[in-house]
């Protein structure tokens, strides 16, 4: 859960905190099976992947954060710094849902343990497994603080309950392919270097006409599957065309989750869509918006598949 609108990738993407997916009134009775909780948390509906309700004991929020894991997850532990990939829904305390990733039926991916999401996420996230089922319920000094987030409906005085589903966790070292058959050499003008899955270097010679379109150039082919709509897992090196760096998930220290669109019509990434993972490409966007156009490497890392369908 953001704190406020991330740019991904530098200056292509801006991607909004809160969908306002899935708002509705809070539920009173728990649909399927419910989970019992202590220390004053709701009760939780469903398992692991399913889209939770809360019951809520009573009219006010415990005092301090407060978690509790309803399910022990088998996986690697979420380490600070990791790249979060969960399913999750958020809701103030005895009011409206806000957020939910379950009804978009696509995953979420949020930099944790270093400021990037509220307070209580990375206080209580890191540590734990993939797998796990997390329940937390944060005051409003370790979610969106006295100013509350308008955008989401919270006020400043609102306690906040979340179910997250930890699907995965990536951290900054993950790469590519290193065995990607490489394709074909880079677009005239535009460089592309460094080792299969390690850094990437790219070079916009001096003059090299900027792009009328976005473009994709196959430099290395992978072995995994094909990327389809949904969120996928990149790391990225981005130049403009007038030469300067444009952001790096290398320098940052974590990859990015970047989303691709069914229609294509969203970002520059929906040019992916059917290229395997593991591979490395180029992609090239025209500027927009006052911004330069950008040349940027790109290793396609993973998909990572919903909590209800990984289970």
């Amino acid at each position: 859960m953001r704190r406020t609108t991330v740019v991904l990738l530098a200056p292509l993407l801006a991607v909004a905190v809160l969908s306002g997916c899935g708002a509705g009134s809070a539920k009173s009775s728990a649909a399927g099976k419910s989970q019992s909780s202590k220390d004053g948390l709701p009760a939780v509906s469903g398992s692991y992947g399913s889209k939770p309700t809360f019951t809520f004991p009573t009219p006010t929020a415990p005092a301090g954060l407060k978690s509790q894991v309803l399910r022990e997850g088998t996986g690697p532990v979420v380490q600070k710094g990791d790249l979060l990939v969960a399913d999750y829904l958020g809701q103030v305390w005895g009011g409206k849902v806000f957020d939910n990733s379950y009804d978009r039926k696509t995953v979420a991916g949020f930099v944790i343990g270093k400021g990037k999401v509220i307070t209580g996420w990375d206080d209580v996230l890191v540590g734990a497994k993939a797998g796990s089922r997390v329940l937390m319920s944060l005051p409003p000094d370790k979610g969106y603080g006295a100013t509350g987030n308008s955008q989401a409906g919270i006020k400043g005085t609102d306690s906040l309950v979340f179910v997250v589903d930890i699907v995965a966790s990536y951290a900054g070292k993950v790469a590519g392919d290193p065995k990607a058959v490489v394709q074909k050499i880079s677009p005239s003008g535009v460089t592309v270097a460094g080792p299969l899955g390690g850094l990437p270097t790219v070079a916009v010679a001096k003059g090299t006409a900027a792009p009328k379109a976005p473009a994709v150039t196959l430099l290395a082919k992978g072995s995994g599957a094909a990327v389809t709509a949904g969120l996928i897992v990149v790391q990225y090196v981005a130049t403009t065309f007038d030469g300067k760096a444009a952001g790096s998930t290398f320098t940052d220290g974590a990859p990015a989750a970047v989303p691709v669109s069914a229609g294509g019509n969203g970002t520059p990434f929906d040019a992916v869509k059917g290229l395997p993972l593991g591979s490395r490409l180029l992609l090239t966007v025209p500027g927009t918006n006052g911004q330069q156009a950008v040349a940027v490497a790109v290793d396609l890392i993973a998909q990572p598949k919903t909590a209800a369908e990984t289970g």
